[in-house]
């Protein structure tokens, strides 16, 4: 096994980085494809990574294996039965041993964390004995964890053809207190739950917060003179400030896929009402109209049309509409009543909140409203949002009683349902973008 130290390292980045570049496009036979429910998940051998300080090369490592495990459709081959225990990013792999652990494909990598971390990787076919992709990365040093993210989301990429969710961020609402008088502040954290940092104060609650579609900022409400109004926060800043003005009660506030226009609902005189505005305009657009309570816009992704859920026609259900306003098409038609309704970003499903049977479900159907899946059910689950490829959804629960809310994800394929890690009751959670 080769030994790396600092000059090793620094010849990586000035030599073997060429080579990892110029073979990325190699065709590979190894691919995951994922139809249904019923699913083995790719075998995957990943060595430690390569660095002049071990530690920090496992710690990386780690991060890796964990990120493809934590995705469901990676088997990680146990360390202890590897060829070699470190990897070595800089040399075709001996594909006979490898060949031996039953490994569809290999991970190798090396990090270094100087004036900034580096990180590079090579993702080998190990039955067809060729490489399927070579990047390198670079970032702060001390937000060095993203290395291992964005070395996940090519490795996730290059084997399933799907985009990564790994080098994103979660804002949510962390609750606590007491149940009848909770604390509701804005939270931000890595995807997976490191790096978590509070965006608000807790003075008055915060809900719903939303992405922009550069990452870089959240809508939410804020309960500011103890009526709900839509609000902005810079990320990058921290600024904060009303959105505007529009009438009693202003909520479920959204961004469209431009970045410059938010859909938000007013309520006035016991009806509801989207309405559009461009940021800074204070002049909104009256999207719906009439007696129903017409609420929870979302833009489709090239944002020429608009799904909210109104009780038009007796009964909550889903719409979808233009982004310009005007007529609607329903597009739901099952037993219970529909609410929060999201597009994915890839613009091929739909996935919402129904109440039915005594019981919450979230669903996914396309957006014409055929195929409707349910993928999972409880007594009170709401408030999903869509990873950044559009396979992983998140949402809150709450088992009710003296208990609190909290995190889930799961799979479009109604697999892998998890629990995510927060310090407190959770909800509202909104998955950013991938990080730019």
């Amino acid at each position: 096994m080769k030994s790396f130290n600092r000059r090793n390292a620094l010849k990586l980045t000035a030599s073997s980085i060429a080579l990892l570049m110029a073979s990325s496009a190699v065709f590979s036979q190894v691919k995951i494809t994922v139809t249904g429910g019923q699913f083995t998940p790719l075998p995957i051998a990943i060595p430690d990574f390569a660095s002049s300080d071990a530690s920090f090369g496992l710690e990386l490592s780690d991060i890796v294996r964990s990120n493809l495990t934590r995705s469901g459709l990676f088997n990680i081959i146990d360390k202890a039965s590897l060829p070699l225990q470190t990897g070595d990013v800089a040399q075709t792999p001996n594909f006979s041993s490898w060949q031996s652990t039953k490994a569809d494909a290999l991970v190798m990598g090396q990090v270094e964390r100087t004036a900034q971390a580096q990180g590079s990787v090579r993702v080998w076919d190990v039955q067809a004995s060729e490489q399927v992709v070579g990047k390198s990365y670079s970032t702060d040093a001390n937000n060095y964890r993203r290395i291992a993210h964005q070395i996940s989301d090519v490795i996730y990429s290059s084997l399933t053809g799907e985009g990564g969710y790994f080098d994103s961020k979660i804002v949510y609402v962390a609750e606590s207190g007491p149940k009848a008088n909770r604390v509701k502040r804005l939270v931000i954290m890595d995807y997976d739950g490191a790096n978590l940092q509070y965006l608000t104060s807790g003075k008055t609650a915060a809900l719903t917060p939303r992405f922009s579609a550069n990452g870089k900022l959240l809508t939410y409400i804020n309960f500011d003179d103890g009526r709900p109004q839509v609000y902005l926060l810079d990320l990058a800043s921290g600024k904060q400030q009303r959105l505007g003005s529009f009438g009693q009660v202003t909520f479920s506030p959204r961004f469209a896929p431009d970045g410059r226009t938010i859909i938000f609902s007013v309520e006035q005189g016991g009806t509801t009402n989207i309405y559009s505005m461009p940021i800074g305009s204070n002049k909104p657009k009256q999207l719906t109209s009439g007696a129903a309570i017409d609420t929870g816009g979302s833009y489709s992704p090239d944002g020429s049309k608009i799904i909210f859920e109104s009780d038009r026609g007796g009964s909550q259900q889903l719409y979808v509409m233009s982004a310009s306003g005007g007529g609607a098409q329903r597009i739901s038609f099952g037993k219970g009543s529909y609410s929060t309704p999201v597009w994915s970003p890839k613009g091929d499903l739909i996935v919402y909140t129904k109440q039915s049977e005594g019981q919450f479900h979230i669903g996914i159907m396309k957006p014409d409203g055929s195929g409707e899946r349910v993928l999972s059910s409880a007594f009170h689950m709401e408030g999903p949002t869509w990873s950044p490829n559009g396979r992983v959804i998140m949402y809150f629960s709450d088992p009710g009683g003296n208990n609190g809310a909290a995190l889930y994800s799961i799979d479009i394929w109604g697999r892998n349902l998890q629990k995510v890690a927060t310090p407190t009751f959770a909800s509202d959670p909104a998955w950013s973008p991938l990080l730019s």
